[in-house]
């Protein structure tokens, strides 16, 4: 089929897989509760800026429009993550075309991506990695466009694509870096061997520039938040641990996107895409080196699958109608049959049951239920950690309406991680709270500049903190606890804490100062 005729071909065919991702998050968008991440994300909306401590702002706007203009559910705030999703498999239907395959090579390609367990985990909650995924899958689209049909307006839209990414996650530069790479070391390098590269490397830095001029005036805190991550996570990271979870994370779906890498790598028929096999090498040769968590390399593989479909097009030829639909049901359903681990399109209860029975049949899935506490659970940590907010902040609310009105107009509300911070924020119309104050995360921006009110409501899971308040405060009590045993913040604990001392305004103080430093 000639070039031109490609796309137009294929994209109504293309929207029907589009259609299948969409109403698979529709089935699971409201069950559960809010993320603790994306608890943090929403409060990033009522807090616009150039930048924060863990991420570039792009989810912060995208906060923003939500809440004005979808409201504050659950439902809500992950409708711009299900049309990101919707968008990534368009496009590795548009790749998948651009390659040069048909229908069943986007069909197999999209199939195998919308079921992929990696996929299925990441494209529903609003957090920065579905955005990240997303632009990854459009840098590599554009590219491909500019290289078939050497239009340079491509690679303008290019330069938009690379300097949002920048501001959606930072990892887009080491990807960016890695096509580049790649394309030099291609026969396809006089790809870069023009002004429009420049230009179009320039209008992604003028983008990117202002989160440049925050994180410098704000001490570059990415760099103190990447050396944390590393001492705290990554450190923890082994490198064969990584590998393992590469070929793992995607289930069955390894055979698609691994014949795709193999046929990048030394087909005839896709060598002048060779230099995506390269990125790709690229990419995970420095992740692995920098003890890089699995989800960093998600972005990477909707080219691979679209690459799989092709190859396996072409092996699989018309004529072998049997040996075609095997292939796809061989390639789809296992992981079909196992997406409630990743993906909450059950209620709690049976999902719980799913996940034990499953467990019980397959021991080696164990590895999806051990938390970072490397202890097993009854819930992946992704389910766990979206149950118990409403339970907290409704028992925050308690004391603090226990309190009269003269007392409370002389309240504080502190607590002590942003998942904490972020529901106390979030319901804090629900319930009619004061504003939360914390020092963790990007709270501490915008944190008060004192911690010197008469009663302080305090929110903490640390099993020490009744030994570290009896030093600093006259009389302090327990009035909840969240009870949920399903909830990662089981046996979180509400304490009213009356008449600190000055001594606690003066550790609090001190605090903030030094992680506005950081």
């Amino acid at each position: 089929m000639p070039y031109k005729n490609r796309r137009s071909s294929y994209s109504t065919f293309i929207l029907i897989f589009v259609a299948l991702k969409i109403i698979l998050n529709l089935f699971a968008i409201s069950n559960f509760g809010f993320h603790r991440d994306e608890l943090l994300h929403l409060v990033l909306g009522d807090h616009l800026d150039w930048g924060y401590k863990e991420v570039p702002p792009f989810i912060a706007l995208l906060a923003k429009v939500t809440l004005n203009v979808f409201g504050d559910s659950v439902f809500a705030a992950r409708i711009f993550s299900t049309l990101a999703s919707g968008l990534i498999i368009w496009l590795t239907g548009q790749i998948t075309a651009e390659l040069g395959g048909r229908r069943y090579a986007i069909t197999i390609a999209c199939l195998a991506l919308i079921f992929a367990p990696a996929f299925a985990a990441s494209g529903y909650l609003f957090q920065p990695v579905v955005f990240d995924q997303l632009w990854w899958v459009v840098t590599v689209w554009l590219f491909v466009r500019y290289l078939n049909t050497a239009n340079v307006k491509y690679l303008y839209w290019l330069g938009v694509a690379v300097g949002v990414g920048m501001l959606t996650k930072y990892t887009m530069a080491f990807f960016t870096a890695s096509l580049i790479v790649g394309i030099l070391i291609s026969r396809e390098r006089k790809l870069l061997f023009n002004r429009h590269v420049i230009f179009s490397a320039l209008i992604a830095i003028l983008i990117f520039l202002p989160n440049i001029i925050w994180q410098f005036a704000h001490h570059l805190p990415v760099i103190h938040h990447m050396r944390e991550l590393r001492e705290t996570q990554l450190d923890y990271v082994k490198p064969m641990d990584f590998v393992m979870q590469q070929l793992l994370v995607n289930g069955v779906a390894l055979f698609v996107w691994f014949t795709g890498f193999c046929f990048l790598l030394f087909s005839f028929k896709l060598r002048r895409f060779r230099y995506l096999s390269i990125a790709y090498i690229l990419i995970f040769l420095f992740l692995l080196k920098m003890n890089g968590k699995s989800y960093y390399l998600f972005g990477a593989y909707p080219m691979l699958f679209a690459a799989g479909g092709f190859a396996l097009e072409r092996m699989l030829k018309r004529t072998y109608y049997v040996l075609r639909t095997v292939a796809v049901l061989l390639f789809v359903v296992p992981n079909l049959l196992l997406l409630p681990l990743v993906l909450p399109i059950l209620p709690l209860q049976s999902t719980v049951s799913f996940i034990k029975t499953t467990k019980q049949r397959l021991p080696f899935l164990d590895f999806l239920t051990k938390w970072e506490d490397q202890q097993q659970h009854p819930l992946t940590q992704d389910y766990a950690d979206m149950l118990g907010w409403d339970e907290m902040a409704k028992k925050a609310a308690d004391t603090y309406h226990s309190l009269t009105p003269e007392q409370q107009k002389n309240t504080q509300l502190f607590a002590d991680n942003y998942g904490q911070a972020g529901a106390l924020h979030h319901y804090r119309h629900k319930y009619n709270l004061p504003e939360v104050v914390s020092l963790n995360s990007s709270f501490q921006l915008w944190a008060a500049d004192s911690l010197s009110a008469h009663y302080i409501i305090y929110v903490d899971d640390d099993d020490n903190v009744e030994r570290r308040l009896s030093k600093v405060v006259e009389s302090y009590k327990e009035t909840g606890r969240v009870l949920n045993p399903l909830a990662r913040e089981h046996n979180s604990r509400i304490y009213l804490i009356t008449n600190p001392s000055p001594k606690l305004n003066e550790i609090y103080k001190a605090e903030l100062a030094k992680k506005r430093l950081q």
